[in-house]
């Protein structure tokens, strides 16, 4: 496994995605999901020069985090996020991708040593299994996160289905794109929303033609191990 070599084909990748829509590739994060390797082959990832690292689970995070402390990496949490555990990672992470609800805001208002960079995590397909808020519900929600100063709200997330139909997938991604703009239009102080969290290793290709800034990567990156 060259995760250099990974880095650089996914890297050209997004460019000629970039430049088919007259974006620059700079605006582009790439997180290296690490769910599925070991601490050792995420060091790898950050020698690399992946400067983004995104756990699903905390006991995960917190210990990918001790093993590599001497590294200059950003840590997202990018699993389902239980309230109760909000005490357990809130202050280990600089970015959450899985704001989904009020009792979670509350947690992280409480538990939170500083402001939070979060991404809300919306089900645009409204699938019944995945979490996140139906399209229709966000502006809301983001409007009550005022009350919460612990909380920025950085950008939106959601996940594709898993499908080969490319037009579904486009469409959940530009609905995303429709809705950050939606939000930016209300100027919210607290929700500059600049940020899109959408594309993994099977359409993230199609996820920065349709505007995404963080595209999360496991598989085609670092590989799955266990």
């Amino acid at each position: 496994m060259n995760i250099l070599e990974n880095k650089e084909k996914i890297l050209d990748k997004i460019q000629a995605a970039c430049m088919k829509k007259n974006r620059s590739s700079k605006g582009v994060n790439l997180v290296a999901v690490t769910k599925y390797v070991s601490n050792e082959t995420t060091k790898n990832a950050a020698l690399a020069g992946v400067e983004h690292i995104g756990e699903n689970r905390i006991e995960g995070l917190i210990e990918k985090k001790e093993y590599l402390a001497d590294m200059n990496v950003k840590w997202h949490f990018i699993g389902t996020l239980q309230s109760r555990k909000v005490k357990d990672i809130i202050n280990h992470v600089d970015f959450i991708h899985s704001l989904d609800r009020l009792s979670l805001a509350k947690e992280i208002q409480k538990r939170a040593d500083k402001t939070i960079s979060c991404f809300v995590q919306v089900n645009v397909a409204e699938e019944d299994s995945k979490h996140g808020l139906a399209v229709k519900e966000v502006i809301s929600f983001v409007d009550k996160l005022k009350d919460y100063d612990k909380i920025k709200v950085v950008g939106l997330m959601t996940m594709a289905p898993f499908t080969e139909d490319e037009s579904v997938v486009r469409n959940v991604f530009s609905t995303l794109k429709q809705l950050q703009i939606d939000i930016q239009n209300k100027d919210f102080s607290h929700a500059p929303c600049e940020e899109l969290s959408m594309g993994m290793s099977n359409d993230y290709v199609i996820a920065v033609e349709e505007g995404a800034t963080f595209v999360r990567i496991g598989t085609d990156l670092v590989g799955k191990e266990f």
